[in-house]
């Protein structure tokens, strides 16, 4: 046996690779892992989650005044400091990790959703229907974001629904959501326009394949990859699309804490007590480059130019 797996040639299909002493998951995970930032940035995200989940566990609760602890600094008592309510800055600066990250969440889900039927119908069919959905993409990425997504926001939060309350991360999510998913779409597009030429998709429709077996068996689990890098991006910059619309107002209303918010409310007394914004500003910076990190390693672990390198590679 050879000591490496040879790219594929002549359209092989990426899923039916397949080797007695390496697997492809492990390549993978081997290029992933020499990425210092990667595992850095992995170790963060998954120390942020486990504590956005175990606040309820805090001793403070994140929406009670205590006028007689207002604006304390950095203590053994309160860690983050207290903000102008009395209320602990880290038990609200945690809970509003909870929002921004939920919404980070939503925001790349309702994209997927939204943009990689988009790209795949597109990539895949060509012609007019191709035509029509790129001209729709198009015209989402015409959109000055910010203005529309701080109109969207005004509207909904007026609508007289459940759903669309003020304070509803849902609202939120799909109003960045809505705007967020062209790129998807666009990098989807491309992927099919070459995958639906390889010999592997060929031969599947030669033997009797329906288009909708060739998109979701062959071509779009070797579109994953690619698809991937781009979720975890998205989730940064849905995150930082978050505290933007809170920060503004436009997003998630006082008192429910999120990140952009905390930042709103930071800015009357941050030359006094800086601590209101630099905390609540540093775990946005953290989510963020950790993302952007794990993004960098997918990238260069999925790339089939390193992945089928020699195993021999340290």
């Amino acid at each position: 046996m050879t000591d490496y797996i040879k790219a594929p040639s002549n359209g092989q299909n990426l899923s039916n690779i397949t080797a007695s002493d390496v697997s492809m998951a492990s390549i993978i995970w081997k290029r992933f892992r020499k990425h210092p930032g990667a595992i850095v940035g992995v170790f963060v995200v998954l120390l942020l989650i486990l504590s956005v989940l175990l606040v309820p566990l805090s001793p403070y609760d994140p929406e009670v005044s205590s006028m007689s602890e207002r604006l304390q600094p950095p203590s053994l008592a309160h860690p983050m400091g207290t903000d102008a309510l009395g209320r602990d800055q880290l038990t609200r600066i945690l809970y509003g990790g909870r929002v921004s990250l939920t919404v980070g969440l939503l925001v790349v889900v309702i994209s997927l959703s939204i943009g990689v039927p988009m790209g795949a119908l597109a990539g895949y069919y060509g012609g007019t229907l191709d035509s029509v959905l790129m001209r729709i993409t198009d015209t989402f990425l015409s959109l000055p974001a910010l203005l529309v997504l701080i109109l969207l926001s005004a509207i909904l939060r007026e609508v007289d629904a459940p759903l669309f309350e003020s304070n509803s991360v849902l609202t939120i999510a799909l109003v960045i959501g809505i705007l967020s998913w062209m790129t998807f779409a666009r990098l989807v597009r491309a992927l099919f326009l070459t995958l639906r030429e390889m010999d592997f998709v060929s031969a599947t429709r030669a033997l009797g394949g329906t288009d909708f077996r060739i998109i979701a068996n062959h071509i779009l689990p070797n579109s994953i990859g690619p698809i991937i890098v781009e979720a975890t991006l998205e989730l940064g910059y849905a995150i930082i699309e978050e505290s933007g619309l809170s920060f503004l107002g436009f997003g998630i209303q006082p008192p429910t804490p999120s990140w952009g918010n905390l930042l709103s409310n930071a800015q009357e007394n941050f030359t006094k007590y800086p601590w209101l914004a630099i905390f609540p500003g540093l775990m946005i910076f953290l989510a963020i480059i950790s993302v952007n990190y794990i993004g960098d390693g997918l990238r260069d672990a999925f790339d089939p130019h390193k992945v089928f390198e020699k195993m021999g590679e340290h």
